[in-house]
């Protein structure tokens, strides 16, 4: 099977939004205005495509964001600098074949030269030990706890070090800025030549 992990483009929405709306109770449902605004001002958001089918994608944000999730805000109350795996979705038909190591791969490679940290969350209302233990095997520790919203489900805030991240600064980033080639290109996003729209509180899996 043919593979290709590349940033989102617009004809790709329809096909994301029926992979999130399908995805189980891990992920909160979405709406096609909702899914415009990850799409504006996400810093990463890649899709897997196996053989032209999009079969799963990652949506991950910076700490400049303006995005209102109770689970980004904390990072940010927390973390000066950091990239915050929003969500990341495979397709039931794709399941099993690796992609979200993959996935990981991809957005640690992302974040490894931009930020020391690597933060996201699981469930711990209900427990999804799948999700701990995946986390677990690729590094991630536990940094604290929190509920969403006043009855929302209990999770588990989890941070990844990033150990490229010191030689890139001294090298790099404190110098001229990383080498002008394609793989370390930012994404072209609406939102960087227009006023970012805020996401709603709780908008989040």
């Amino acid at each position: 099977m043919a593979l290709a992990i590349r940033d989102v483009e617009e004809r790709d929405l329809d096909a994301v939004l029926a992979l999130n709306n399908t995805a189980g109770a891990g992920i909160l449902a979405t709406d096609p205005a909702r899914l415009r605004v990850l799409f504006d001002q996400a810093h990463y958001f890649r899709v897997a495509e196996m053989n032209s089918v999009i079969a799963g994608f990652l949506i991950a944000f910076r700490a400049d964001a303006a995005y209102d999730s109770p689970n980004y805000r904390w990072f940010q109350a927390h973390y000066e600098s950091f990239v915050y795996i929003d969500r990341i979705v495979i397709g039931a038909a794709w399941q099993g074949h690796g992609l979200g190591r993959i996935f990981y791969c991809d957005v640690g490679s992302y974040a490894e030269v931009r930020v020391p940290i690597l933060t996201c969350e699981v469930f711990l209302e209900p427990r999804d030990d799948m999700a701990v233990l995946f986390h677990g095997t690729l590094g991630f520790q536990e940094v604290g706890q929190q509920t969403m919203g006043a009855t929302g489900p209990k999770v588990s805030l989890l941070a990844r070090e990033l150990p490229s991240f010191s030689f890139v600064r001294e090298h790099y980033l404190e110098g001229d800025g990383l080498p002008d080639t394609p793989w370390l290109h930012e994404r072209s996003r609406p939102c960087d030549m227009a006023a970012p729209q805020a996401l709603a509180a709780g908008d989040k899996h």
